[in-house]
């Protein structure tokens, strides 16, 4: 079980919606999730339940325009284009001192999946000094060409039509090509294997819904801030990294992208950077048949670094 917590986003006018799931005994250590576009943090309670079952405290919290934390339905997927980028990493940022001030000084590790995997190289980037270790999924590599282009994109449309306009092209500039490789049985099979997941994500009201311009303008901002070569340097060389991926995930460009993030920091000189590469898996692995497995390895990095 978990409890909820609320705080004012940094955007002023919205309430962050946070959970923390306790373990029964005491606790060994910290795990803040940092989640993906178009989902939730609710989302994440197998792998929340699973770690504070091994003595962990687990906390997420639903970014601004997902989840709970919007005004209305029609903010999800919104985020305020010139500001978006600054917003959800204070949101992340309030949710990591609030836990501290229950934790201490336990070790503390962040996590981030997709668009959360970016915003959590980016954390690190800025803040990693103060973490025990980080697992980056589902994450990839664009070159900074592909991402000022489709902030650019993002921006002229908004320029017309608005920053919480809903752009058909711009979503098929981003995810157009993601589901080539598979069935074709719904617009989403390259999210799981896992035929049922991918069902219950569709009827997911809260899963799914197409970004606004703002919502795009923010993530092609943070890939690119994330994929710059000031970001990967900024990282603490001593700071444990576990990259996790499925090799059959578009996001991570069928593992390349991610195999060449792992180069990066082990070029820049980071000291422990791991990688774990899951035959088969798709772009979530938490919900693929993989899953199990994923799990237990990241378990097993927790361990190896408390």
């Amino acid at each position: 079980m978990y409890s909820q917590i609320t705080y004012p986003s940094a955007d002023k006018k919205t309430t962050i919606y946070a959970y923390i799931w306790r373990p029964r005994g005491s606790v060994r250590g910290v795990v803040q999730i940092i989640h993906g576009m178009a989902e939730y943090a609710l989302r994440y309670a197998p792998l929340a339940e699973y770690l504070s079952g091994r003595g962990y405290l687990v906390c997420a919290e639903d970014h601004l325009g997902h989840g709970k934390s919007v005004l209305s339905a029609k903010e999800l997927g919104y985020f305020d284009g010139a500001d978006g980028t600054k917003t959800v990493l204070a949101d992340i940022r309030r949710l990591t001192l609030t836990v501290r001030e229950e934790t201490g000084g336990l070790p503390y590790f962040v996590m981030g999946h997709s668009m959360g995997s970016f915003f959590c190289r980016k954390y690190i980037a800025d803040f990693g000094g103060e973490f025990s270790g980080a697992i980056i999924m589902g994450t990839g590599f664009q070159p900074s060409v592909v991402t000022g282009f489709g902030k650019l994109a993002a921006a002229a449309i908004a320029l017309f039509c608005g920053w919480k306009h809903r752009s058909k092209f711009i979503d098929r500039l981003a995810f157009g090509p993601y589901n080539k490789r598979f069935e074709g049985r719904t617009p989403y099979d390259w999210l799981s294997a896992d035929k049922g997941d991918v069902e219950s994500y569709m009827a997911d009201e809260l899963c799914g819904v197409t970004f606004t311009c703002g919502g795009f303008y923010t993530l092609f901002s943070i890939i690119n801030q994330a994929c710059c070569p000031s970001a990967i340097k900024s990282t603490p060389k001593n700071l444990p990294i576990y990259l996790v991926s499925g090799e059959d995930d578009p996001v991570g460009g069928y593992s390349k992208g991610v195999v060449n993030l792992y180069d990066k920091y082990v070029k820049a000189g980071m000291s422990d950077v791991q990688m774990t590469i899951y035959k088969g898996g798709r772009h979530e692995i938490l919900n693929d048949f993989c899953a199990p497995q994923v799990m237990e390895d990241i378990a097993s990095f927790l361990s190896e670094h408390i």
